[in-house]
């Protein structure tokens, strides 16, 4: 029988509980991980409000920071006892998807029918990273190494939230030069404007609500802050850009609101690079999309996985461009992850993100 572990399960809308499990068995092209910090995503949190379909009992979480505890028979170049993250999405390469380009895709065409969230198996279809141990599938595919010298809360982002934002900035096709707005500085928004900032753009514009968020973002990369409780968003871009509108708006929340004000301040040829997670149907007014005829581009990502975008974003943390460690406001043990939970869930006390420690 093997040993047992500390795991969080989603047992219903509306609970998650530490409870205990078996350490995970691996095959032979799977790694076992070693928790050593792992944290919560907003999509976490639509899984504990039963807004996001998972099955009873699944270990969730998907932002895995840790050391090789077991290596497969078939993984090579990689040794038990190193320090590695994996993406939140960890993607076969394998699949059409993964050949076709959009590795995040993978898992959609497998003649299964098509599983929303694309290749997103922590804590999704398979068991995560909320846990004393994870089994990573396909582990020579999507292990990266992490560089001596980077602690486990500056590379925490890389798995997921840096991937995202970076992603919605690669989308928006920013040139050198560009104008670009950020919707909602949470997490992914200030990695968005922190991606933009390293794709060229010279001036970027952070929207947001709570002031300590566009305090952040200034750190970040942002140029100009607007707080939309304060000033009529659209018409100080406007004014900005003389009537122009931005290059490109970057939608980092998910919502109605955010993703027509991302659409109504940009410039004819624009792009809108959506990240938000939607719960419900968009509308899109006639005007903002110029009945059609204004050669705006919308695109839509899922963070990108697998080991050579991690090195990439570990590259980028240990350059020092960015802070990201910053954006780790909070430390729990796992133990104690329900009421990380409740204060993640609630956004008190002025939290962006939760540092969750096995030990």
């Amino acid at each position: 029988m093997n040993a047992m572990m500390k795991a969080t399960v989603f047992v219903a809308p509306g609970r998650i509980e530490l409870t205990d499990k078996p350490i995970p068995d691996i095959g032979p092209n799977d790694a076992l991980i070693r928790i050593t910090t792992t944290t919560i995503c907003g999509t976490d949190v639509h899984i504990l409000k039963g807004e996001y379909p998972v099955k009873s009992g699944l270990t969730i979480g998907h932002e895995p920071v840790g050391v090789i505890e077991k290596l497969g028979a078939n993984v090579q170049g990689y040794a038990e006892g190193q320090r590695v993250i994996a993406g939140a999405i960890c993607p076969s390469f394998t699949s059409y998807g993964c050949q076709d380009g959009v590795p995040s895709q993978d898992g959609g065409g497998h003649g299964h029918g098509y599983k929303p969230m694309g290749g997103w198996r922590f804590g999704n279809t398979l068991d995560g990273a909320q846990a004393e141990y994870v089994r990573v599938p396909d582990a020579q595919a999507n292990l990266a190494p992490v560089p001596d010298g980077l602690t486990d809360e500056q590379v925490l982002m890389c798995p997921d939230i840096m991937s995202t934002g970076f992603a919605g900035a690669e989308a928006a096709n920013i040139r050198i030069g560009d104008t670009v707005v950020v919707f909602a500085q949470g997490p992914i928004g200030l990695c968005a404007t922190a991606g933009a900032k390293l794709r060229g753009a010279s001036t970027i514009i952070a929207v947001d609500g709570i002031d300590d968020r566009l305090q952040i973002s200034r750190n970040m990369g942002a140029d100009i802050t607007l707080n939309f409780r304060q000033v009529d968003v659209v018409g100080e871009i406007m004014k900005m850009t003389g009537g122009r509108g931005v290059d490109a708006s970057i939608e980092a929340l998910g919502t109605q609101t955010t993703f027509e004000t991302a659409l109504r301040v940009l410039k004819p040829g624009g792009t809108l690079s959506s990240l938000g997670v939607y719960s419900s149907d968009l509308k899109i007014p006639i005007d903002a999309f110029h009945a059609g005829l204004g050669d705006n581009k919308i695109v839509t990502s899922l963070c990108p996985g697998g080991k050579e975008r991690m090195r990439r974003l570990l590259n980028v943390v240990a350059s020092g461009r960015a802070d990201f460690g910053a954006l780790v406001t909070h430390t729990y043990k796992l133990d104690d992850i329900v009421a990380a939970y409740e204060l993640f869930a609630n956004q008190r006390d002025g939290v962006l993100k939760v540092a969750i420690k096995p030990r």
